[in-house]
C-alpha cells in the first residue's frame, strides 16, 4: 500500500500548468495546488481546471481584488506539502530554496535553468531518467535535466550501452527554438549563438565518461528544438539499420521517416489532439540517419513544452515513492499514453 504523497507544483508557467494537469490525475500523488505569482487570466484558468491556486503573501489582496478564490499563501502550500516541484521563472528557485524549502525541511525538484555550482547552486544533480533514475531516491533536491539536456540523455545512453567503447566522441549542434507557442515575446529575426552551453556540462554530470562537444544556436521560430548528433567511432559506424533498430526500443523516442520540419511534427501532434500540442518525446528523422566511414549522423526535433514533463513525473515516483524504475515507466505511461503516441506519429510519417 503506498502512502500518498502531497505535492505542491510552484509555479504555473509552460511546465507547472501541464504538470499540474497531469499530477491531478495521479492517485499516488495529491496535488496540493499551484503557485501564482501574477494576478492574470491564467490565474482563473487554473481556478476553471478545479485547482487551488496559492499566492505570495504581499500579493494575496491583489488576487482577492480581482474576484479569484485563492486558497491561501504559498507559505501554506509548501507548509503542507512533502515535496515541491519549483517551475518558478528561472533563476527564482535557489530564492525558494534559501526561503521556503530549506527552512522549513521540504524536498524539491527543480528544472534546468538553476544552477548545479556556484553560489546560487540548488542541487549537485541533475536528473535524466534514462541514466541516473534510481540515484534520485531519496534526496532532498535534484535538478530535472532541461529539455535538450533530457533528450541527449535518451539518445546517448542507448547508444552507449550499445557500442560501448566503440564510439569515440558525441558533437551535438543544438538549433533551439526562441520561444513557446503560448509565449507572449517576439521571435526576432536574427539566429543567436552560445558561446559556453551549458548543456555540455549538464551532460556531463550524469554521463561522465562521454567525450562531448555542444554548439547551440538560436532561430526564429516557435516550434521545437532541432539535434544534429554526430558520433564518431573507432572503426566504421554501425548500420543505420542497426541504429534505427537499437533505438526504436527506447521509452520517449519515436522513429518518424517522412517529416519535413519541426513544424510538420508539432502540427501533426495538435491535428491529432495530444494536449498541449506535446508529443514530450524526441523524433529520430530517419530518413536523414547518415553512415560515412566512421560517422553516424543523427537528425531529431525535440518537443520542448513537453520533453520535461513526464521527465518530473518520474523524477517525483524516484525522491518520493522510491519506485523502480520499470514500475515508474509504466506509471508515466500510463498517464501521458507515449508509447501508443509514439506508434501513432510512426504510422502517420512512415
Amino acid at each position: 500500500m503506498i502512502n500518498v504523497v502531497n505535492v505542491f507544483v510552484n509555479g504555473y508557467g509552460n511546465i507547472g500548468r501541464r504538470l499540474a494537469f497531469i499530477l491531478s490525475s495521479d492517485k499516488d500523488l495529491h496535488l496540493i495546488g499551484i503557485g501564482k505569482y501574477s494576478a492574470d487570466e491564467k490565474t482563473k484558468e487554473a481556478l476553471d481546471n478545479g485547482l487551488n491556486v496559492y499566492v505570495p503573501e504581499a500579493k494575496f489582496e491583489q488576487f482577492r481584488d480581482r474576484k479569484y478564490d485563492v486558497s491561501g499563501t504559498v507559505e501554506d502550500a509548501v507548509r503542507q506539502s512533502d515535496i515541491v516541484v519549483d517551475a518558478a521563472v528561472e533563476g527564482r528557485g535557489f530564492d525558494n530554496k534559501k526561503r521556503l524549502y530549506e527552512p522549513m525541511g521540504k524536498a524539491a525538484i527543480f528544472q534546468g535553468g538553476e544552477d548545479r555550482s556556484g553560489s546560487r547552486s540548488v542541487a549537485d544533480m541533475i536528473h535524466n531518467s534514462r541514466v541516473n533514475y534510481s540515484l534520485a531516491n531519496g534526496r532532498r533536491y535534484v535538478i530535472q535535466g532541461s529539455c535538450n539536456v533530457s533528450g541527449m540523455g535518451r539518445i546517448m545512453q542507448p547508444l552507449s550501452e550499445r557500442y560501448g567503447d566503440q564510439i569515440k566522441r558525441f558533437d551535438v549542434t543544438i538549433v533551439r527554438r526562441w520561444a513557446d507557442l503560448e509565449d507572449s515575446k517576439d521571435v526576432r529575426d536574427s539566429i543567436e549563438w552560445d558561446r559556453d552551453p551549458h548543456h555540455q556540462n549538464d551532460v556531463k554530470a550524469f554521463l561522465p565518461s562521454a567525450n562531448l562537444f555542444v554548439e547551440a544556436y538560436k532561430v526564429p521560430s516557435r516550434m521545437m528544438h532541432l539535434h544534429q548528433m554526430a558520433i564518431r567511432f573507432k572503426t566504421r559506424a554501425p548500420s543505420k539499420e542497426d541504429v534505427i533498430e537499437t533505438l526504436h526500443k527506447e521509452f520517449g523516442i519515436a522513429i518518424l521517416n517522412s517529416a519535413k520540419s519541426t513544424a510538420d511534427v508539432r502540427k501533426k501532434a495538435m491535428d491529432l489532439g495530444f494536449k498541449h500540442g506535446d508529443t514530450n518525446m524526441v523524433h529520430i528523422h530517419s530518413d536523414a540517419l547518415r553512415v560515412q566511414d566512421d560517422i553516424l549522423k543523427i537528425l531529431y526535433s525535440d518537443d520542448q513544452t513537453g520533453m520535461v514533463i513526464p521527465e518530473n513525473h518520474l523524477l517525483l515516483q524516484s525522491m518520493a515513492l522510491g519506485r523502480p524504475k520499470h514500475e515508474a515507466i509504466q506509471k508515466t505511461d500510463g498517464l501521458f499514453s507515449m508509447t501508443k503516441r509514439a506508434r501513432i506519429l510512426e504510422d502517420e510519417f512512415k
